[in-house]
């Protein structure tokens, strides 16, 4: 006869806890990702300590003057090549305006915060289903800009040595860039690849087009980002070029957002409840859409209650006593009158059941 082959139970014993903390992680990774409602104090907290190490970040990148010319000269020449070298151009043409110029000086310092900071209370308050994952685009981006500016670190056409490009901060004595005048010891002269004013400006305009419902501000979404590289062209603080590398980090945003969300954020729900009871109560409610009247089981949503299903709706209970307290015979009315004799039913019988002929009439 074979031997028979007797599996240890310590192995089960191990493989279910194994089991279960698997479904607990998966569980907790699930929970973390879904999409939650922000909170106001911690959204104003993150976006300040985050702006504060993006330009302590930003600032702390060594100025590598000489590769940064290299660089410089190496993205002149490329456009160049392509037939795509008009900076120069375009910024003599716009500082011949000065009111033009000057105004585009203080778009460039201005709006490049105010619009994005715009868009974040936009969202929080009127999607704040997709609150979360829009953000997270918006700090991936700027995380891979940091990159980009230690790995290769690029001076603005303005401070060309051969250039010919105008300084135009510099030449109207306006306040409007905080790499020029007396500004420019604050900030990181070679950081001009990626430019953040074209990720930041196009992640604003996308979101607003994507989400706005008025024809109007779907268009100016568009506009924003179309003037911002006309701008950062004209004031000589970017090439071409450095704008497209502000749109490969916005790819890289997301692609991040989208890998951790499952989804784009702007396919994500408008909305999310308040609390974690409130979305186990929507989703009985999708589960039993007769929920919504009143009935607390589809029989009861279908005008045929049953009263001896648990917890089925007291008012379509049917009584088994009559208003004076007597007993009805098989849902009918006990029509005896005050004189009758009490019924008499069989021994051992169970209550409530009637005997043949058990009753005798006075």
């Amino acid at each position: 006869m074979g031997e028979s082959t007797v599996t240890p139970l310590e192995g089960r014993d191990q493989a279910l806890p194994q089991a279960v903390t698997a479904r607990t992680r998966r569980r907790r990774l699930v929970h973390v990702r879904s999409p939650r409602r922000p909170r106001l104090w911690f959204e104003i907290l993150l976006i300040a300590v985050s702006y504060w190490v993006y330009s302590l970040v930003r600032n702390a990148v060594p100025e590598q003057r000489s590769e940064a010319l290299r660089n410089t000269d190496w993205i002149w020449r490329a456009e160049h090549g392509l037939g795509i070298a008009v900076e120069e151009s375009v910024n003599h043409a716009v500082n011949s305006v000065t009111w033009l110029i000057v105004s585009m000086n203080y778009y460039y310092a201005t709006l490049h915060f105010v619009v994005t900071l715009v868009v974040l209370v936009w969202l929080y308050h009127s999607h704040p289903g997709r609150y979360a994952a829009t953000r997270l685009v918006l700090f991936a981006t700027t995380a891979v800009a940091l990159a980009g500016y230690y790995l290769y670190p690029l001076a603005p056409p303005r401070l060309m040595p051969r250039g010919g490009f105008v300084d135009t901060v510099m030449v109207h004595r306006t306040w409007g860039s905080m790499a020029s005048g007396d500004l420019k010891h604050m900030s990181n002269q070679y950081a001009a690849m990626p430019s953040m004013h074209i990720g930041w400006s196009l992640w604003c305009g996308l979101t607003v087009f994507a989400l706005a419902r008025l024809p109007w501000v779907r268009v100016l979404g568009l506009l924003y980002p179309m003037a911002t590289l006309v701008v950062i062209v004209a004031t000589a603080n970017h090439f071409w070029l450095d704008a497209v590398g502000g749109l490969l980090c916005l790819a890289f945003g997301f692609t991040v957002a989208g890998l951790w969300y499952g989804a784009l954020p702007y396919a994500l729900p408008r909305t999310v409840p308040h609390t974690r009871r409130d979305g186990l109560r929507a989703a009985r409610r999708r589960r039993r859409p007769w929920h919504v009247h009143k009935a607390t089981t589809p029989r009861d949503s279908a005008g045929s209650p049953d009263p001896r299903t648990p917890g089925g709706s007291p008012a379509a209970r049917t009584p088994d006593r009559t208003p004076g307290g007597t007993r009805q015979r098989n849902g009918s009315p006990d029509t005896r009158t005050p004189g009758d004799l009490p019924d008499v039913r069989t021994p051992g019988g169970p209550p409530g059941v009637w005997s043949a002929g058990s009753r005798t009439d006075s």
